[in-house]
């Protein structure tokens, strides 16, 4: 079996036993699917969010909303089919509200999954997304502001932290840090 075969095997044996997941509470508030995360099984880079919006949750697919939307553009334009990268969240869930996943959310869904699925896909880069990514993987101490462009190392892998897009389509004069620090990732991914 070719390796992108059969890590796309793997990833469908670690969801598998888990399609009614309710292992943390998320898995009782409401959620209609389980978004496990998507891309190729193979990829170099793998972006991680904080956890599932209304969008997401509807079609079962990671950042597929506005946030989703403005994701694809800035790393298409940087030269990166979204097709070509593994995009995966902290949990698979949708938080009531939007709200961020709590630490026993996070900790039992990387635990089932998340970790999982970076050995599965080995990236080179992770690029996390906004700061309960960042925290969750680096440690509660960490902050967006003061570690988002740089290579931290995390288990082994290069890890790049930059912003949240909700963030952006907040505070648009972000925009410019976001796409320097993508294509930051890009050019670590290009020297890997």
């Amino acid at each position: 079996m070719e390796s992108k075969a059969f890590k796309q095997h793997l990833l469908q044996e670690l969801y598998a036993p888990f399609k009614n997941c309710t292992q943390c509470p998320l898995g009782t508030l409401g959620r209609t699917n389980i978004v496990w995360g998507e891309g190729d099984p193979d990829a170099s880079l793998m972006l991680i969010g904080e956890g599932p919006g209304a969008d997401e949750d509807a079609q079962g697919r990671p950042f597929v909303g506005r946030s989703g939307k403005l994701l694809t553009k800035t790393i298409e334009g940087l030269g990166i089919k979204r097709e070509e990268v593994f995009i995966a969240n902290i949990v698979k869930c949708r938080p009531p509200g939007n709200r961020a996943p709590t630490t026993l959310e996070s900790s039992i869904c990387m635990t089932l999954f998340l970790f999982n699925q970076i050995k599965i896909v080995r990236p080179k880069i992770i690029c996390t997304l906004g700061n309960s990514p960042l925290q969750a993987l680096l440690g509660a101490d960490m902050k967006i502001t003061k570690t988002r462009g740089t290579v931290q190392d995390w288990q082994g892998f290069k890890l790049i932290p930059t912003y949240h897009p909700a963030y952006i389509l907040r505070n648009p004069p972000a925009l410019k840090t976001f796409v320097a620090d993508l294509a930051f990732v890009i050019e670590q991914l290009a020297a890997s």
